[in-house]
């Protein structure tokens, strides 16, 4: 839970039956119990990564998935008319879509949502080394990433497996929720109870998707469920580490590069997907038998 909603409901709690503050301090307890009940790591993963942010509870999860495909769809009209969206012919993207095909069916147990998303991917020709997964498993590939880093099968798989974690985790939703401040997730909260009108929160985070920078928890989430979804898939959890130490040597060949300054990389992030790889391995290995 953030330390602003801590605070929140720590203070509410000393409100007098009476106060105003009653309904709004019943959907915060709500929403912290939805939260313990909802989606943390599934029953099954082999991964540790707790459960979900509380704070993403604030911000209805179909608000922010229909700015997302809003904004998808917004992205890739710039692209065709630029002449830079892939056609379905085009085996780069033929490529990407077999690996998310073998991606998605492992999708849902981290989140029941994803059952339901309308799951896109899209390539898009640019310099860019950079790839993202939109609220609602809108994916898009830029040319560069893989061009530029000459990523395998199983690197690719890790990059999607991030990207897509970070849907199914809702990092998204939960970052609007405490970026909006106390007052904004209050205000969606009465709506959701009836108390009240509420902000475009949603509309204005619809702008902000591609380029929100995720916390280094999330970034750590999204590595470890990534690693387990391509595992699962029969991708070798290996490359996760031969990726980012590609993506460490590009960083310094090129000044810097757009996809790390949402995804930072460095060594301590590598350590961790080593200490990882080992619990993951027996699914792969069954993957690749069946």
């Amino acid at each position: 839970m953030c330390t602003r909603c801590e605070r929140l409901i720590s203070a509410t709690s000393a409100a007098s039956p009476a106060s105003p503050w009653q309904p709004r301090r019943a959907f915060l307890l709500a929403a912290a119990g939805a939260a313990a009940a909802a989606v943390g790591g599934p029953a099954f993963a082999q991964v540790n990564v707790g459960n979900a942010s509380v704070a993403r509870n604030l911000v209805p999860a179909d608000k922010i998935e229909a700015a997302g495909v809003q904004q998808y769809g917004q992205l890739l009209a710039q692209a065709r008319a630029k002449n830079a969206l892939a056609g379905d012919n085009n085996a780069q993207l033929q490529r990407l879509r077999t690996i998310a095909q073998r991606l998605i069916p492992f999708a849902t147990p981290w989140n029941t949502r994803a059952r339901e998303w309308k799951w896109e991917v899209n390539l898009i020709g640019s310099k860019q080394i950079n790839a993202f997964c939109m609220p609602g498993g809108k994916i898009a590939f830029f040319t560069g990433i893989l061009e530029q880093l000459k990523l395998s099968d199983d690197e690719v798989a890790m990059v999607m497996g991030h990207e897509m974690a970070h849907a199914l985790r809702e990092h998204a939703r939960a970052r609007m929720a405490k970026s909006a401040g106390t007052g904004a997730a209050l205000s969606i909260g009465a709506q959701l109870l009836g108390l009240g009108q509420v902000g475009d929160l949603a509309a204005r985070a619809g702008t902000q998707l591609i380029t929100l920078k995720f916390s280094r928890s999330d970034e750590t989430e999204a590595d470890l469920v990534g690693l387990e979804l391509a595992a699962r898939a029969g991708y070798d959890p290996k490359a996760s580490v031969s990726l980012w130490n590609k993506m460490a040597t590009a960083s310094k060949n090129q000044g810097g590069l757009s996809f790390l300054s949402t995804h930072p990389s460095g060594t301590d992030r590598i350590a961790k997907l080593e200490a990882n790889i080992p619990k993951v391995e027996s699914l792969y290995r069954n993957a690749k038998r069946s």
